[in-house]
């Protein structure tokens, strides 16, 4: 799946929202420093269906990854971390991709305050939640990178 990379300040990147159950799905241009939510794709314990994750990394050619690593409060790491990280490494291992880990806490919370503030209760639907959340991860990474 590799391809030609492009120059750094014009990368497109996928981030995603690790969960057990869900996986949140955005995708993001480094040259606006924003990003837009996708969806979700299914998981089983934490294993994605990697046919709907490959048809996102087909369908938009990042040139790397951004898995957001949910920490406790105090930074310190819990068993979720570890399993987003291993996620991220599969990713790797299995697509080629350069992956980057963003500090995601609060993310949900802040995606829910979005969600509702653009829409009320109805937009606070679970894919709508993890795809926000993505896009938040996305966006804090581009702030701590070059912000």
């Amino acid at each position: 799946m590799a391809k030609k990379s492009n120059p750094i300040g014009q990368r497109t990147v996928i981030g995603f929202d690790f969960g057990k159950k869900y996986i949140g799905v955005a995708v993001g241009q480094e040259m606006a420093g924003s990003a837009s939510p996708l969806g979700s794709i299914k998981a089983k314990d934490g294993i994605p269906n990697w046919d709907s994750l490959a048809s996102y990394l087909q369908e938009w050619q990042p040139d790397f990854i951004i898995v957001g690593l949910p920490l406790n409060m105090d930074g310190s790491e819990q068993q979720l971390t570890l399993d987003a990280k291993k996620f991220g490494q599969r990713i790797a291992g299995r697509f080629g991709l350069k992956v980057e880990f963003q500090d995601e806490r609060l993310t949900t919370a802040d995606a829910k305050e979005q969600l509702f503030s653009r829409g009320g209760y109805k937009n606070l639907t679970k894919d709508n939640i993890d795809a926000e959340s993505a896009r938040l991860i996305i966006e804090s990474f581009f702030e701590q990178s070059y912000g």
